[in-house]
């Protein structure tokens, strides 16, 4: 195994967060599939790939957890906590027709917690945790708003912006080497 990928026969946190990029990008091409099928009249199949869409943002959320823990666990914990909340809410929600809760509740707060995990860490840019905290907000925001609202496509767009970026950043580059320090300290402590 190459360098970047082991350290003691234990996974590199730079493969690791790649590792994350990849299943994050798995889960925006389910949910832009899933989505255009049940646009084009196949919504057996447009269910069957949000169901794999929602395993594969259940597999990040997890994956978030463990590369944050070293900024804070506390706060990773209650981050992965709310995201899987919002999965939950998100395979409810595709079973029954009449929503009762939206996951932009859950979703919201997630990335505002992860922006403020990012923020605080040294091994991804602070501008990603920055445009996260914004995308949570701007989740938040769109739960007040009618759908038909001009602001809408801004706060989508904001949102898809923010965690796409993210998720380029983790397959393309991974995590800055400070990472291990960072863990470390947290090990020691």
């Amino acid at each position: 195994m190459s360098a970047d990928r082991s350290i003691g026969g234990i996974a590199s946190p730079r493969f690791k967060a790649r590792v994350t990029g990849a299943v994050y990008l798995l889960y925006f091409l389910t949910a832009i599939f899933a989505e255009f099928l049940a646009n084009h009249g196949h919504g057996s199949y447009g269910l069957a790939v949000n169901l794999i869409s929602a395993t594969f943002y259940v597999a990040v959320t997890i994956l978030f957890y463990y590369l944050f823990k070293p900024v804070n666990a506390s706060l990773s914990l209650l981050a992965a906590v709310i995201s899987l909340v919002g999965c939950l809410i998100t395979v409810l929600n595709l079973f029954h027709a009449a929503q009762q809760i939206s996951p932009l509740l859950f979703f919201g707060p997630y990335c505002l917690l992860l922006g403020y995990l990012i923020l605080r860490s040294n091994f991804v840019p602070r501008i990603l945790g920055g445009l996260m905290v914004l995308a949570g907000l701007g989740w938040l925001t769109f739960l007040k708003l009618a759908p038909t609202s001009q602001v809408v496509p801004y706060l989508e767009g904001l949102g898809i912006l923010a965690e796409g970026l993210l998720m380029l950043w983790l397959l393309i580059f991974g995590v800055n080497p400070q990472w291990i320090e960072q863990a470390r300290h947290v090990g020691a402590a």
